[in-house]
């Protein structure tokens, strides 16, 4: 079972289709949805949502904390990346250009949300904000031109983050 926390992308239903698609139960919940609600629900992940907002801003909408310690997978989309960057001590910033279209990524080292995919792959970016450092115990494990940091990972804590869509049609490898 995964758990999608919504920070109001127009993309989160179709998140859970595509979990849903891999044969995998899903249940969507707020973005503040409590940690301890989560474990209750025994899921083996959670996906953290894109959403409209700039996790600078001082109503930016934020998980419950608690949820990077429960143990279990955790990828950010998009916004998700971008509130997993700070929540760990990283910086967020107004991009120096807007991105909305596709893009290509460029695979660094050979990782698990990559294993077994080509070492560029066509992606769909929509995003205004993006990481401008990462926090400790984060690496790069794909850029593009204009987004240094378009995939992440803390492989010690079993947390990825991806700045483009996987989830939508734009990026033809997404449900791999």
């Amino acid at each position: 079972m995964i758990v999608i926390l919504d920070f109001g992308s127009q993309y989160t239903q179709l998140i859970a289709r595509r979990v849903r698609e891999a044969n995998v139960f899903c249940e969507i919940h707020p973005f503040n949805y409590p940690a301890a609600k989560i474990l209750a629900s025994r899921p083996t992940g959670i996906i953290l949502s894109g959403g409209p907002s700039s996790v600078y801003d001082k109503k930016a909408p934020k998980p419950d904390p608690k949820i990077f310690d429960l143990g279990v997978p955790i990828l950010g989309i998009c916004y998700g990346l971008q509130v997993m960057v700070t929540h760990f001590g990283g910086k967020v910033a107004r991009a120096p250009r807007r991105e909305y279209g596709p893009a290509e990524i460029s695979v660094g080292t050979e990782n698990a949300l990559f294993l077994g995919l080509d070492r560029t792959l066509p992606v769909w970016m929509s995003h205004g904000d993006h990481a401008e450092e990462l926090p400790e115990g984060f690496s790069i494990i794909a850029k593009t031109a204009n987004a240094p940091y378009a995939a992440i990972h803390n492989a010690d804590r079993n947390l990825y983050a991806v700045q483009f869509h996987p989830e939508v049609h734009h990026t033809p490898r997404g449900k791999d």
